[in-house]
């Protein structure tokens, strides 16, 4: 596995389980922006910071029989079991590496750059960037979904909420990213010579289902940047997630993900 320290939740099975129920949440959004910016058959892709790889299995139907979708990250564990979720879907356009998206790419190959909840854990989010313009082709595409939290909410209010969203949003920081860099995206991608920037704004949230419970899992994979900063203790811990799930049981309560901002933009051609 690469070095994971940069980032706040949990690597390897149990951060894979709850990118699978992030993926869920996410796909009508994501598949809204990949219909809007036209992804289509014949582009080479890449998703940058992939995770499960779901993602990149979207992008490798949309761009067949003969473009490619490929699969970067950091974490081998995830590597691993999403080449072999791929191999079961019998998709053969596909590719997963193991990456560091903070290393620089060489030359240019690409119609489409891709990242999803990966600038927030970043020291230095522009240098990715300039990253994605080298390896685009002129007239490529980049696209990037990521979050603002300072637009998560739950309703009623919560107490373990309001101590989940201060530990998340502090050993962010501490660990150098930043939970609101959603705002920031599009001009991001003006400063690093993108044109034709465009952007939107999604959030799930409801009253049921699968989007109710990211709040309670992502306090679990974060539980060991928490400790790891001195910022709460495993008791405390566990108390918030007890009473989180207890909270987003709850058929009376709304709960949502994050604030996220979609941007795209492209390489002069």
């Amino acid at each position: 596995m690469g070095d994971l320290k940069h980032y706040v939740i949990r690597g390897g099975l149990e951060g894979r389980e709850r990118l699978k129920v992030l993926s869920r949440v996410m796909a009508p959004f994501t598949c809204a922006v990949l219909d809007r910016v036209g992804i289509s058959s014949g582009m080479v892709c890449l998703d940058i910071g992939c995770g499960s790889g779901d993602v990149t299995m979207e992008l490798a139907r949309r761009v067949a029989p003969d473009g490619k979708a490929i699969g970067a990250d950091i974490d081998a564990t995830k590597i691993d079991l999403a080449r072999e979720e791929a191999k079961l879907a019998n998709i053969r356009n596909i590719e997963f590496r193991i990456v560091d998206s903070r290393d620089r790419p060489s030359n240019p190959e690409l119609d489409v750059v891709y990242a999803r909840f990966l600038l927030t854990h970043l020291k230095d989010p522009a240098k990715a960037v300039a990253g994605f313009y080298q390896q685009l082709k002129p007239g490529g595409l980049v696209i990037v979904e990521d979050i603002d939290f300072t637009g998560h909410f739950v309703y009623p209010d919560s107490k373990a909420f309001r101590r989940y969203h201060e530990l998340y949003c502090t050993a962010v920081r501490k660990r150098g990213g930043d939970p609101d860099i959603g705002p920031r995206l599009p001009l991001l991608l003006k400063e690093q010579g993108f044109q034709n920037v465009e952007m939107a704004v999604v959030q799930p949230a409801g009253f049921e289902g699968e989007v109710k419970l990211l709040t309670p899992l992502t306090m679990e994979n974060i539980a060991d940047a928490v400790i790891a900063e001195d910022l709460a203790t495993r008791e405390e811990i566990a108390e918030v997630v007890e009473a989180l799930y207890a909270y987003v049981a709850d058929s009376t309560t709304i709960a949502s993900a994050p604030r996220i901002v979609q941007t795209w933009g492209r390489r002069p051609g």
